[in-house]
């Protein structure tokens, strides 16, 4: 079993990732769930993230409210995409469940530290405003982190908040450039992956044909979220970015990749945000993460379809 903290905005997107993670208890321990601004402002992205934990039916995980701007930056967020809740779509219930008393950098901190050296897995699905905070206040909890598995960044799709910039790097491209720049081993699933994993009419209607709550709630969240990924890009419907970090952690031969080097873009105003990656391996920078480049489409969505079932 692997341990993790997800880190999220949620986000419908999100929402789905957290839902795949909650139904795979065998493989993945969900020590906390770490929320942060970004799709939408922190007090929808932590009441958000408590709807979906209900939804699965799991009150008892634990969820942190964290950082409310990026580090250096006004906060840039999403309603035109995720609607003015973040999770516009299904109605869900305001959440009962209690909001943890710990702000989430700390959390994370303390987990790092309470936890076995290697043992604990972060999944950033949101800016890295958390994780980066986490890094400069305890430096020590880097060498301790086992893996950084997060949904960001591009390098052929390039920008799909600004021509060159991904929007989680972008909201908070100092987070990036710390995150990056830790030591810390790094698999990214960047645009290129993640708009292979479109949520087509087909795979929609299996969603909805699980007949539970949450898998009518997926058909209705990804039905909205589509909406605009239909209208820019003239897709078959809606790519799942965060759900292809938890399905990395549980069958990670779905997705091929290279180790590459990629730094963040934190000073131009054009290129602001640009995950700048070696993919072709022109400098000699070091890599210092991996790169996702293919998914196996029809194998993540049969995961997803399944494990969805199980809730």
């Amino acid at each position: 079993m692997r341990k993790i903290i997800i880190d999220t905005d949620p986000g419908q997107d999100d929402a789905v990732a957290i839902l795949l993670a909650l139904a795979s208890p065998k493989e993945l321990d969900v020590l906390g769930i770490t929320c942060v601004a970004g799709n939408v402002p922190l007090h929808l992205t932590e009441k958000n993230a408590r709807i979906i934990c209900e939804l699965a039916g799991k009150p008892d995980v634990k969820v942190f409210a964290g950082c409310d701007a990026p580090l250096m930056r006004k906060l840039v967020t999403a309603e035109h995409v995720h609607g003015k809740t973040g999770l516009d779509g299904p109605v869900l219930p305001d959440p009962t469940m209690p909001l943890q008393d710990d702000h989430a950098v700390d959390f994370i901190i303390n987990t790092l530290r309470a936890e076995p050296i290697g043992t604990v897995t972060l999944c950033p699905l949101g800016p890295l405003t958390n994780i980066a905070t986490a890094f400069q206040k305890a430096p020590d909890i880097i060498s301790r982190v086992q893996e950084i598995v997060l949904m960001g960044g591009a390098y052929f799709e390039v920008g799909n908040i600004t021509p060159a910039a991904e929007f989680n790097i972008y909201v908070d491209p100092e987070a990036a450039d710390i995150v990056f720049k830790s030591g810390a081993p790094i698999t990214v699933m960047p645009l290129d992956v993640t708009h292979k994993a479109l949520v087509t009419k087909e795979r929609n209607d299996a969603f909805r044909a699980i007949g539970s709550p949450v898998g009518v709630a997926v058909a209705e969240m990804t039905e909205f979220f589509e909406r605009y990924d239909r209208e820019k890009y003239g897709s078959l419907g809606a790519p799942l970015h965060d759900p292809c970090v938890t399905a990395y952690l549980l069958q990670p031969e779905l997705f091929t990749g290279r180790s590459v080097n990629v730094e963040i873009e934190t000073q131009s105003e054009l290129t602001l945000g640009m995950t700048v990656a070696d993919w072709w391996r022109v400098t000699d920078r070091a890599p210092n993460c991996t790169f996702m480049g293919q998914i196996n489409a029809e194998g993540f969505f049969a995961l997803l379809t399944e494990r969805l079932a199980r809730l």
